[in-house]
Order: structure tokens, then C-alpha cells, then sequence
């Protein structure tokens, strides 16, 4: 088996002989080391969501889905069709619609349609203004490999009761998860 070092353009080649000097190999999908089902999504525009309510992030533009296990036209949630346990993750930007301060910003994973991990800042006093938050969850989730899913979800409450804006784009949200190998 030849390895190529590892440098950022180099990697380890994924076949691995079956026998010193035989004549078939593996690679490491086929022998189950690989982390998939995985994906990475993002939302595509900005978006405006109503003042203190819980908002579904539309996370419409796959960036990779091995497995085709991410709906990114009509429910936005993952559902791996192989069980165990996934690194999940999420990350957004918001604000309010008309820039006043945010008391409140939180965002979350949802498993199964109930709030499963969740990441927040609160303006506690007048010299801790925002009006901007950026937030990042994550977590580790079994999954059966059939029905399980997790979406992700966000809530704004800003100090005027303005409506929320969430941040679309590449740079300003993504969601993910892939499946943890060896636990």
C-alpha cells in the first residue's frame, strides 16, 4: 500500500491491499471506514422570520450529500439511512429587520421535530448591545438509519419587537453532519 504524507494536496491513498502480494484490494468505504452518509448545506438568501418565534432555516444549497440523505427542496432535515452516531453542526447570523439591539438570539438543532441542542446570547445590560449575533451549535446524535432526522431552527427577540432577519449565504450559514467512524 502506498501513503501519500498528508499536506493539504496529498492524502493517504483509500485501498488497502487484501493480501501481501495478492491480487484484489479494498477500499475503505467498502470496509465501512469512511464517514458517510454526509452533507453540508447552505441557506441561499437572506430571510426575514416574525419577532420571537422559533423559524425553520430554509438551508436550500447543497454543497455535498453522499448518500442523498439531505432535503434541501422541501423540509430541510436530514434523515441518514444508515444508523449510529453523527457529528451534527449548524452555524447562522441574525439580527433584527430594522438593526435595533437583539435581547435574545439563539439557534438549534432539532431531532425529530423537538429542540435537541441549542446555543444562545442575551444583551443583559445597555453597555452588552447587539444587533448582530452569530451562533454556532453542535452535537453528537444517534441516529436508527431510518427515521431520525434533524432540521435546524432560529429565534430572534429584539428590544423594539421588530421582526428577525436571518443571513443567507455561504459565508453567514451552513448545517451539516456526517457519521462518526469507530464508536
Amino acid at each position: 500500500m502506498a501513503l501519500s504524507k498528508v499536506d493539504g494536496t496529498n492524502f493517504i491513498d483509500p485501498t488497502i491491499p487484501v493480501a501481501s502480494g495478492g491480487t484484489g484490494a479494498i477500499t475503505l468505504a467498502a470496509a465501512g471506514l469512511a464517514n458517510t452518509p454526509a452533507f453540508q448545506a447552505y441557506a441561499s438568501a437572506d430571510a426575514n422570520g416574525t419577532y420571537a418565534t422559533w423559524t425553520k432555516i430554509a438551508v436550500n444549497t447543497e454543497l455535498f450529500d453522499t448518500d442523498s440523505d439531505y432535503d434541501n427542496s422541501s423540509n430541510y432535515r436530514f434523515t441518514p439511512t444508515t444508523a449510529g452516531k453523527y457529528y451534527v453542526y449548524t452555524n447562522i447570523r441574525v439580527g433584527s429587520t430594522t438593526g435595533n439591539v437583539i435581547d435574545d438570539a439563539q439557534v438549534s438543532i432539532y431531532k425529530n421535530g423537538s429542540a435537541w441542542k441549542n446555543a444562545s446570547i442575551k444583551s443583559t445590560s445597555t453597555g452588552a448591545e447587539l444587533d448582530i449575533a452569530s451562533l454556532t451549535v453542535t452535537s453528537i446524535i444517534d441516529f436508527n438509519g431510518s427515521s431520525d432526522y434533524v432540521e435546524t431552527y432560529y429565534y430572534v427577540d429584539t428590544a423594539g419587537g421588530q421582526n428577525q432577519k436571518f443571513y443567507g449565504g455561504q459565508t453567514w450559514s451552513s448545517f451539516g453532519a456526517y457519521r462518526i467512524i469507530g464508536v
